[in-house]
């Protein structure tokens, strides 16, 4: 009898394929990434004996464009005009992609002016450098030391409990730098910082209960960390585009902002060999990186205060709030505004310095913070005309465009005295205005709100269906018989399972709301985030149809109030913003990367998680310290990744760095010194591949790559892989079935009944 033989690890004497299989699955084997190994390490001639129908289209890369002459573009002009449908330059030739698709690249953007600095020139200009030449680590003593320290400053735990741990005998014994929270944070203020942290208290005309104090950063300081982080390296757009599906270019097809027509009419509008502009985070951050939360895509600028005003009238203590809000941002943003107009020089990744404009792309906020942004008053459309009886209208409104507000406050300001608050909302109502006087991009070229107020996708989409559409179907179907439905779903693994249905569910989640929607509509969880000009025509007529069929959900008494009266109108504003996601999608392209997923869960993980474990005393002062010391330790964490990557490629003979003292040892657990290590200046395009071999820190996940696993076992010899094959693909998809089965034995009779299947 022949035993077998694992193909990895060569070990012998298993019964059969499944005992291999069984082996090579253990987590903790050596064997277990043989299969990711096989797929990451073998040779290039293997591309030979593979058929390129069999390669799947997973991704593709955009950036790459071709050599286009040159074109006229124009200063800066009307921006209501040109988003108008103005194309902002002529047809370049494109060059067909991997993917049979065409990309037509805007010409002579995205120039560099010469060297700028690194990530690592700005931390080794830090004050204390002169103490990092002989201990990497200072003001902790070594590695070991910074690791304890810094596990406890992100731990979450307070400082009673730090001193606590601190106290105990045998954490005494270790070498610590530091013997109580106290001196641990001062030590973690002494590391190279970032954007620094401000406050200014806002004088106001209506008196308030307390002071209003305003927490900000220079937002250009922030979006220079963004631009200079070596970890988007390679996740920048800077070149707008339009891409075809075929050479006709007869479909167009919108994912990154960058292929929208904003991107392309601002670089139109700005001076000639600029590249595209920013957001508060940067809008031509690949959207697969933004959407990350461990990305720190995002970064928090400022905490704008929430004042108490003294008046009698609950209305007008609403519009100055609201006019504070307004006050507040253009204070913030007034260094964007002047990089808008005039540019700034900022340095990428590389070092590369380029000449930036900073332009507004777009502002995520939920439906009543775009009405605020927008100055308009309640049930008025923020990006329309509309007002709330044309909410169910089945066409798209007049979009609200700068233009209009602002001539609409004018009309206002010349009749009457905006310090007059009361005079001046009962004339703002007259064009169903909020009674803001000066909106914050009243001054920001190239701002429209129609435009950058992008369709939101969390309260947009998930929270109208589950608000509205949910509602409607409990009611056609009955709930007794939807739950029941939904409690009989096949449990799957990652998903909610809803065992007592959907009906009376409390405390609805973001989450819980996708999981109903793909039991009620089919919506996939990985649906690519590319939209076409075809699927645009089926957006558009999906809602037309909506809107020809909607008098069926009244008349079946379906549409119903928190009481359970029938309500007969559709002053749904979400409904009316839908209209709105179309033109959007060509403007700043698909609207899944302007969620607030993101910045709401940054939201507890920045300020509500570590408010917990303060003492409640200055609260805004201590959030800012705390992130001002986060931000110090993920940028030391970053720092010494990037430079332990520098020396460990040193000590292997690479060529692909710049120069470093032969004695560095970033571990300083010796009695070596250390040198210094920075990039050779002389060869730039070393340093892309330094960066992108750089392990970052943080909590990554593996990726595996079923498709290459597949299409490399299927060219293996018989015999040098386990049989039968688990993974393998079929068109777009890949399937990896698991090695050890639930169910190992069951006959079909068994399988019928089991499941329920009498055919089978």
């Amino acid at each position: 009898m022949s035993s077998f033989q694992c193909p990895s690890c060569g070990k012998g004497g298993f019964k059969n394929d499944v005992a291999v299989a069984r082996h090579m699955s253990q987590p903790r084997s050596g064997c277990s990434t043989w299969l990711q190994d096989l797929a990451c390490f073998r040779p290039e001639s293997d591309d030979s004996h593979m058929d390129s129908d069999d390669e799947p289209n997973i991704s593709m890369d955009m950036d790459d464009g071709p050599n286009i002459p040159d074109i006229e573009s124009g200063g800066f002009g009307d921006w209501d005009e040109m988003s108008r449908g103005s194309t902002g330059g002529s047809e370049s030739q494109g060059m067909p992609t991997h993917n049979s698709e065409v990309i037509d690249s805007y010409p002579d953007c995205a120039q560099t002016y010469g060297k700028g600095y690194t990530f690592l020139d700005l931390f080794n200009s830090d004050n204390n450098s002169k103490h990092r030449a002989m201990n990497p680590y200072y003001p902790f003593s070594s590695r070991k030391d910074w690791e304890v320290g810094s596990w406890l400053l992100r731990s979450g735990l307070s400082m009673g409990k730090i001193d606590s741990f601190l106290s105990l005998e045998m954490i005494k014994t270790l070498p610590l730098s530091f013997l109580s929270a106290k001196e641990l944070r001062s030590r973690a203020e002494m590391l190279p910082s970032g954007p620094r942290w401000m406050s200014q208290i806002i004088p106001t005309k209506f008196p308030t209960k307390l002071p209003v104090v305003l927490y900000w950063r220079d937002p250009l300081d922030c979006i220079s960390s963004l631009l200079n982080h070596p970890a988007f390296h390679d996740q920048l757009d800077f070149t707008p585009r339009r891409v075809y599906t075929t050479a006709q270019r007869l479909c167009r097809v919108f994912s990154e902002w960058a292929t929208g027509d904003d991107a392309w009419n601002m670089q139109s509008a700005l001076p000639k060999e600029l590249h595209i502009p920013f957001s508060v985070s940067l809008a031509n951050i690949r959207m697969s990186t933004r959407l990350k939360s461990s990305s720190n895509a995002f970064v928090l600028t400022a905490l704008l205060p929430v004042p108490k005003f003294i008046h009698k009238k609950k209305r007008m203590r609403g519009v100055l709030e609201d006019r504070l809000i307004h006050e507040c941002l253009d204070i913030v943003l007034r260094p964007l505004k002047v990089a808008a107009c005039e540019g700034v020089m900022l340095s990428d990744p590389i070092g590369h310095s380029r000449y930036c404009f900073t332009p507004l792309a777009s502002y995520i906020v939920d439906t009543p913070e775009a009405m605020m942004l927008a100055a308009v008053g309640g049930k008025t459309s923020p990006v329309t005309m509309a007002m709330y009886k044309q909410f169910g209208d089945s066409f798209r409104h007049e979009p609200r465009t700068r233009a209009t507000t602002l001539s609409q406050l004018a009309t206002a300001r010349s009749k009457v005295d905006p310090d007059d608050i009361e005079a001046f909302f009962r004339e703002a109502q007259k064009f169903r205005l909020n009674g803001v006087n000066t909106p914050f991009w009243l001054d920001w070229p190239l701002s429209n709100p129609s435009h950058f107020l992008t369709p939101e996708f969390l309260h947009l989409i998930h929270r109208e269906f589950y608000d509205h559409d949910v509602k409607w179907l409990i009611c056609a179907v009955g709930d007794t018989e939807i739950d029941f439905r939904f409690s009989v779903l096949q449990v799957i693994t990652g998903f909610r399972h809803f065992h007592g249905g959907i009906s009376k569910l409390k405390q609805v989640t973001g989450r819980a709301q996708r999981d109903i929607q793909r039991s009620i509509v089919a919506v996939s969880a990985d649906t690519s985030p590319v939209i076409d000009d075809i699927q645009l025509t089926r957006i558009s007529t999906a809602l037309e149809e909506f809107h020809a069929n909607k008098d069926a959900i009244i008349d079946g008494g379906f549409r119903r109030g928190q009481r359970g009266g029938v309500i007969e109108n559709w002053y749904i504003p979400k409904l009316e913003l839908m209209q709105s996601i179309v033109p959007s999608i060509r403007n700043t392209g698909v609207s899944l990367q302007w969620t607030a997923d993101t910045t709401k869960h940054a939201h507890i993980t920045e300020i509500k998680d570590p408010a917990r474990s303060s003492n409640n005393n200055n609260y805004d002062p201590q959030i800012c310290r705390h992130l001002d010391r986060t931000d110090k330790c993920r940028r030391f964490d970053l720092a010494m990744s990037l430079l332990n990557n520098m020396a460990d490629s040193k000590r292997q003979g690479s060529d692909d760095v710049g120069d470093v003292n032969d004695n560095v040892d970033l571990d300083a657990d010796n009695d070596h010194d250390d040198g210094d290590v920075d990039f050779d200046a002389d060869v730039d395009h070393d340093i892309p591949h330094l960066l992108a071999m750089n392990k970052y820190p943080g909590h990554s996940r593996p990726t595996t790559n079923y498709f290459e696993i597949a299409k490399v076992l299927q060219h293996r010899e018989a015999g040098t892989v386990p049989v039968p094959l688990r993974s393998f693909v079929i068109e777009r998809t890949a399937f990896h079935l698991a090695y050890d089965p639930s169910i190992r034995n069951i006959s079909v009779d068994d399988a019928a009944i089991k499941f329920g299947l009498p055919d089978l």
